[in-house]
């Protein structure tokens, strides 16, 4: 019987399910209302975030498409722009690790393409928790392998991101997928119907019982709570991927985009064709008849409610003109795809459902994917950060270097990037392990930067400044590489938003990336908010993953690594540094408190502004920004994380003053704006107008086969590089 009771049983509260009545103005059928379940869902409607995340800047002279399609972008020449969206993929890969995170991936990629764009990039951001547990390892593996083994499949490279490892993300990983694709923008294809009598097409996969309720129950529900009767056949909420059916999707879809056959394309992802047929009817402002008999199915005696909510992946719902139905089949039928007309657009707005000569649903589109009741604004928390424990004294500085690059999180990664393939397509410009990756653009003299950062440890100590942070360390990685940073994609992780102080915390990060973005003139294109990530009460740290994008006019790129002997190493932004939550004080007590300094925007833009033209001067021969372990971590990264991308190790020798700072603020602290380079010395003077009113200063030369750091007068730390690289090899030797 279809009531309030089954509403409620389907993850929609009374007031909603009220809500609905009167916008139909009569009971819903099991099907309607099991569409209205997913499309109100966190995951699809935003309930919590909407109105918070408007705050964020969207437009800007290049934005070729803002948030609110699949992905969105920018223009980089009159006939080249880039598209890109960061996804989560979490619950799925905390339950089945590799389908998890190979369908995340599936996932991010059909939101380029679906738009048109050829997918050039894939990067990832996760989060686990320590490897100590048996658990965490399997599932650290899994989703490793569930992403290159889609990616690598597919044809797609991995070219970078960032790991990190925490007690915050045990019961609950974090996988944030970043796609980037490039297309001419007269081939833009967007997920609308429009035209009444235009065809409603099916392309893809048939559907079966897998990812049912993904959306409406595994994505809004943290893990070890009572789970919700799902209602669709006690199938897997996590989907099945299948990466060489989808190359088979992509190239089929490319080519209708660029021959302009379609009127509106959609990936039946996230509530399957309830979301397709919904968000297109409603974006075109327009209506749906389908055909239900018609829709390809994999398991046989499926019922309509399992219909439209199967998230079986590879799918594409199509609006075609009856004229153009022929060269649509004859182009999808190269490929081998599954193409089949389902419907037909019409006017009046409402989607119709037919099953078996019988209308099943009969609903306004706009209702059901805008209509949500919005939850209240957050109440303002006076938020305290974590006490900051005490920390011992600092002993033996190498010992403490040691110790920090054997973390996980500070070790090296390679072990995980030699799984992807980072170089097919052959526009890999510097390789997985340096603050960005860069790519070219064929047929340009445009170069791209990408970055991903996701500062979870600061966020929970000061949710505003964090946010700013991450994203002022994000675009100042793209600066390192030499790239202006012009837009950014974000996906936010948080927990459950209806427990205390969580959504004031959810604000007060949007509120800081906000802020950073208006400072440092870089639009949001597209985002992705997941809820729900935690265990029981337990939440995880507020986790924004910021996605830089940067650009570059045909100079040469610039890692991280050191790259000529002889080169003069600087030290370039502030002295000052704070253990403040950070990694040294995290690594050395085992906790994290306290405040982290915030950033100085005048001081930070300048920065990034001296990174850029010293790249475009081609004066600079590595740039690598001081963030997790303050500017010894640094150092001993521009000495060994070559190695990562099988360049050779350069050592230095480094002599500074900590001018009354104590030695361990001096050398682990952490603070923006705060980058080490190497230079020639014939450019130094080029180099120090470059920084006129920015601090900066000689510290050094790199050469030899050893880290020598002296403070005062006094060497504290000499390790031979070989030593620096073996610790951190180890933390993810069981790879």
């Amino acid at each position: 019987m279809v009531d309030e009771s089954l509403a409620l049983a389907l993850g929609l509260t009374a007031k909603e399910y009220r809500v609905i009545t009167g916008a139909i103005g009569r009971v819903p059928t099991y099907t309607e209302l099991g569409m209205y379940s997913v499309m109100w869902s966190e995951h699809c409607s935003y309930k919590h975030s909407r109105r918070i995340i408007a705050q964020y800047p969207k437009k800007g002279p290049t934005v070729l498409q803002g948030p609110g399609e699949n992905a969105g972008g920018v223009r980089i020449t009159k006939d080249v722009a880039v598209l890109m969206k960061i996804e989560s993929h979490n619950h799925p890969s905390m339950v089945e690790p590799y389908q998890g995170a190979a369908t995340g991936v599936g996932g991010i990629l059909r939101d380029i393409f679906t738009m048109g764009a050829r997918p050039i990039a894939l990067m990832d951001s996760l989060r686990f928790g320590p490897l100590n547990s048996a658990k965490t390892r399997r599932i650290f593996s899994g989703v490793v392998s569930g992403i290159g083994g889609y990616g690598n499949c597919i044809g797609i490279p991995t070219v970078g991101g960032e790991i990190e490892f925490a007690p915050s993300y045990t019961h609950n990983c974090l996988v944030n997928a970043l796609a980037l694709g490039v297309i001419d923008p007269k081939h833009l294809t967007r997920g609308k119907a429009r035209g009444p009598g235009n065809l409603v097409v099916y392309m893809g996969a048939p559907t079966g019982r897998d990812g049912i309720h993904g959306a409406s129950l595994l994505a809004s529900q943290g893990f070890g709570e009572k789970k919700k009767k799902t209602h669709g056949g006690g199938i897997s909420a996590v989907q099945v991927a299948d990466p060489f059916l989808e190359k088979l999707l992509m190239e089929a879809s490319i080519d209708l985009c660029r021959m302009g056959l379609l009127v509106g394309m959609q990936d039946m992802g996230a509530a399957g064709l309830t979301c397709s047929t919904c968000e297109m009817s409603a974006k075109g402002r327009a209506g749906m008849d389908v055909n239900l008999d018609r829709v390809p199915l994999r398991t046989s005696g499926m019922n309509p409610y399992e219909m439209m909510l199967s998230e079986t992946q590879e799918r594409m719902l199509l609006t075609v003109e009856p004229r153009k139905l022929a060269a649509v089949r004859k182009t999808v039928a190269k490929y081998g795809i599954p193409l089949v007309v389902i419907g037909h657009v019409r006017a009046g707005g409402r989607v119709r459902l037919w099953r078996h000569g019988k209308m099943i649903v009969d609903l306004p589109a706009a209702s059901v994917t805008d209509s949500v009741p919005m939850c209240p604004l957050p109440r303002r928390v006076r938020l305290r950060a974590p006490k900051a424990p005490w920390v011992p004294s600092l002993r033996d500085p190498a010992k403490a270097l040691i110790r920090l690059l054997s973390t996980p999180s500070l070790g090296s990664k390679k072990a995980v990037w030699r799984q992807y393939d980072h170089m097919v397509r052959t526009n890999t410009m510097i390789l997985p392990g340096s603050d960005a990756a860069v790519l070219r653009l064929k047929g340009t003299d445009k170069l791209i930067a990408l970055s991903t950062d996701g500062p979870g440890r600061l966020c929970a100590a000061d949710p505003f400044v964090g946010g700013a942070l991450a994203m002022a360390e994000s675009a100042r990685n793209v600066a390192c590489a030499g790239a202006r940073p012009v837009a950014f994609t974000n996906g936010l992780n948080f927990p459950n938003p209806d427990r205390e102080g969580n959504l004031w915390r959810f604000s007060e990060v949007v509120r800081g990336i906000a802020l950073a973005a208006r400072k440092l003139s870089t639009p949001v294109v597209s985002g992705n908010v997941s809820f729900y990530n935690e265990h029981g009460a337990k939440g995880i740290d507020p986790t924004p993953i910021i996605g830089m994008l940067g650009v570059m006019d045909g100079w040469k790129p610039v890692a991280q690594w050191f790259a000529r002997e002889g080169d003069a190493v600087v030290w370039l932004g502030p002295r000052r540094g704070s253990l403040n939550a950070s990694a040294y004080q995290e690594a050395m007590t085992g906790r994290s408190g306290g405040r982290p300094m915030p950033v100085a925007w005048r001081i930070e833009k300048a920065v990034q502004r001296i990174l850029v033209e010293s790249a475009k001067r081609g004066i600079v021969s590595s740039a690598h920004d001081a963030s997790d372990g303050g500017i010894l971590v640094a150092l001993a990264e521009c000495c060994v994380s070559g190695a990562d991308a099988d360049m050779p190790l350069l050592g230095c020798r480094v002599a500074m003053r900590a001018a009354g700072n104590r030695l361990d603020e001096f050398l682990f602290g952490e603070a923006p704006s705060r980058v080490i380079l190497s230079l020639p010395e014939s450019v130094l003077d080029e180099f120090g107008r470059l920084c006129a009113g920015t601090p900066w200063a000689v510290i050094g030369r790199v050469g030899g086969d050893r880290l020598s750091v002296s403070v005062d007068d006094r060497e504290r730390v000499g390790l031979p590089v070989a030593r620096l690289a073996e610790a951190r090899s180890r933390p993810l030797a069981f790879l």
